[in-house]
């Protein structure tokens, strides 16, 4: 049976556990996802003044990252099309006094010129996009020429016994921590591991990008492979 990711559905979904997504962040990563953006916003150089939008940027952790890189000498763009989301976004924003612009957007239609930003990027957001082709090309079509496209997304770990491992605790774990502490109607926790484990990893998910018309895609295993990063640049003009 394919899996639910119409797009009401996953608006609705994470619009429910909005509230307690951080928490659910920091609880099932033990603390890595912090690691993990941190390894993205490095991935890539910036110029001073440079253009980041991050696009699918939940409560906008990524989105702050990359400010902190920048350390207000660039434009930082977050958008989002779950609205409560954002609301958190913005607020946590403005109490760190960082000066990032949140929109209420759909990557699949993102309302921005072509070549508008010197990096676009996405944390544990395009297997949430329905359709992925489409959202890589809608990144790819307002990234400048040379700049890059930065993904950071879910995978399986290749080595057998870590992998095991990895499938009992995102399988089991997470999804019963998640009704534990952010019940919500439509199971997100058990969405999260269902459409890590369906969703192309490695050279699959490399091969897309270069579809999207990307090259020098690279690709970089963390933390024993639960998670990818995946870097492209866009062709000059």
């Amino acid at each position: 049976m394919a899996l639910d990711k119409s797009q009401h559905r996953i608006r609705r979904m994470f619009g429910a556990i909005s509230s307690r997504y951080d928490l659910m962040n920091r609880l099932m990563t033990f603390g890595l996802d912090i690691y993990w953006r941190r390894r993205t916003v490095h991935s890539v150089p910036l110029e001073d003044n440079a253009s980041v939008l991050d696009v699918c940027c939940g409560t906008g952790d990524l989105a702050l990252g990359w400010s902190r890189k920048l350390r207000g000498r660039g434009i930082i763009v977050g958008t989002d099309f779950t609205h409560p989301m954002l609301v958190l976004a913005v607020a946590k924003a403005a109490r760190r006094c960082t000066a990032i612009q949140f929109l209420e957007a759909d990557t699949l239609r993102l309302p921005f010129t072509d070549d508008a930003f010197s990096v676009v990027s996405t944390g544990f957001g395009i297997r949430n996009v329905g359709e992925t082709e489409r959202g890589l090309a809608e990144m790819t079509r307002v990234c400048r020429p040379e700049g890059n496209v930065v993904i950071l997304e879910c995978s399986t770990p290749r080595l057998p016994l870590v992998r095991g491992v990895f499938r009992l605790y995102f399988g089991c774990v997470v999804p019963l921590i998640g009704r534990l502490i952010s019940p919500d109607a439509d199971s997100a926790y058990a969405y999260l591991p269902a459409s890590a484990a369906e969703f192309p990893q490695g050279e699959a998910m490399a091969e897309l990008m270069r579809g999207a018309g990307l090259i020098d895609v690279q690709v970089r295993s963390l933390s024993l492979g639960s998670v990818t990063l995946y870097v492209g640049r866009k062709p000059g003009a």
